[in-house]
């Protein structure tokens, strides 16, 4: 399927002004020339009739042509840029087809680039992780991620990691020669260090994860504080049903939303009290378990009754301030007039900042970047719990051969289907 010629609508499948058709492959040059006549110098857009095999113009377009490697996909590659409607594309796509290419599959173009040296498999996952980003956090880690910035860190890891090796084959390979008497603890001690740096890291893949799948902010609290009311107030929307009579809310509600640049998914939990209905103690039971699991934890009281289900959560807030001053020290709201909305608002987007940016731009972002790392860092603490140097050889290539599963660097074929079969179609 490698030496195929492929193609695909990389500018979204809606009816617009303009839809670009994407070709890659060793037939590019000949597709391109069947549909449009001679080839014009390389990157350099031209006015062409589209035509079909048989000679029917289908449409009037722009040609671009980029012969490989200096592509996207290291390939030969072509692009047509028709007019939008349905019966435009279909048809071209059909002369396409006819002229010897076949619809690319769900990340395959980013996969050939891949394989041609155009991308690793980090910067891959960041051109799939722009393609899907909803807010600003997503852009900016995505594109770091896209142009390399990640990539560039795994990469110091492994020179250092390449460098330990090398004095430890020397201590294999030469112990009876004149080496610096110093090389066995200065390797322990790089060892040591690079591990602990793998483990920061891999402790920090949960910011990466945050920006790029969005946090969990759980809302508790006794029944009847306004728990209800004020996901609708943070929502800017009636999303949750709000009534006078405890346990309205039987089941964790789950409501999308942007806070800070960063996807949040707020859920509007049961009251937290005993009962005897078997329903809403079952939604009490699921109200703590997503606690348990949140990002942050948002406790809201009753200002009038602050002593009922004083429960310390990560944020505490004293709804009915229109009724009572909040405790001290309390951030105070009303969602019945607005008041102390937006400062809760800032304060919650103060908070997520410090979980995603705290510590500078998050290294890696997916499970399989931690599993990655934690491989290698266990692999840094065996080589130096070894007891002989040949066995600390080995537990070193190990933990080369595990960061390079990251980049893409080592034979990582197994993964590759995972990786690009998440893309979408055209890229």
């Amino acid at each position: 399927m490698e030496t195929d010629t492929i193609f695909a609508v990389a500018s979204g499948a809606v009816r617009a002004a303009l839809c670009v058709l994407r070709v890659s492959g060793s037939e590019s040059s000949q597709i391109a020339i069947t549909l449009c006549g001679k080839l014009p110098a390389p990157r350099r857009a031209v006015l062409r009739n589209i035509r079909a095999p048989d000679g029917e113009v289908l449409d009037r377009g722009m040609l671009l042509w980029m012969p490989g490697p200096a592509s996207y996909t290291g390939e030969d590659s072509a692009e047509l840029h028709v007019h939008g409607g349905r019966a435009v594309v279909q048809a071209v796509a059909a002369a396409l087809v006819a002229a010897g290419a076949r619809p690319a599959e769900p990340g395959e173009f980013s996969r050939r680039a891949f394989l041609h040296g155009r991308m690793d498999l980090l910067e891959a996952e960041g051109v799939a992780d722009l393609v899907a980003a909803e807010t600003e956090a997503q852009r900016r880690q995505a594109l770091r991620q896209m142009q390399g910035g990640q990539s560039q860190v795994l990469a110091d890891w492994a020179d250092r990691l390449r460098r330990m090796l090398a004095w430890q084959e020397a201590l294999i390979d030469f112990p009876d020669e004149d080496l610096p008497a110093d090389v066995e603890t200065a390797l322990t001690a790089d060892i040591g260090a690079l591990a602990a740096e793998l483990e920061a890291a891999r402790q920090d893949a949960r910011r990466g994860a945050r920006v790029r799948d969005g946090l969990v902010i759980a809302v508790t609290g006794a029944p009847n504080v306004g728990k209800s009311s004020l996901v609708n107030a943070l929502a800017e929307r009636d999303v949750a049903i709000v009534a006078s009579t405890p346990g309205t809310t039987r089941d964790a509600l789950e409501v999308a939303l942007e806070l800070g640049g960063i996807p949040v998914t707020l859920i509007d939990t049961a009251g937290l009290r005993e009962t005897d209905d078997p329903v809403e103690a079952e939604g009490v039971r699921r109200a703590r378990a997503r606690a348990e699991h949140a990002d942050l934890v948002l406790h809201v009281l009753d200002a009038s009754r602050p002593e009922i289900g004083a429960a310390v959560g990560t944020f505490r807030a004293a709804n009915k301030i229109d009724l009572a001053e909040p405790p001290d020290g309390m951030l105070g709201v009303s969602v019945l007039t607005g008041a102390g909305v937006p400062a809760l608002r800032a304060a919650l987007e103060e908070a997520i900042r410090r979980l995603t940016e705290a510590a500078g731009p998050a290294v890696l972002s997916r499970s399989r970047h931690e599993a990655s790392l934690r491989e290698a860092s266990a692999a840094l603490h065996a080589a130096n719990e070894a007891v002989l140097p040949e066995l600390r050889g080995e537990e070193l290539r190990s933990a080369l051969r595990a960061l390079g599963r990251i980049t893409g660097a080592v034979d990582v074929e197994a993964i590759l289907d995972t990786v690009f079969g998440a893309f979408c179609i055209g890229k």
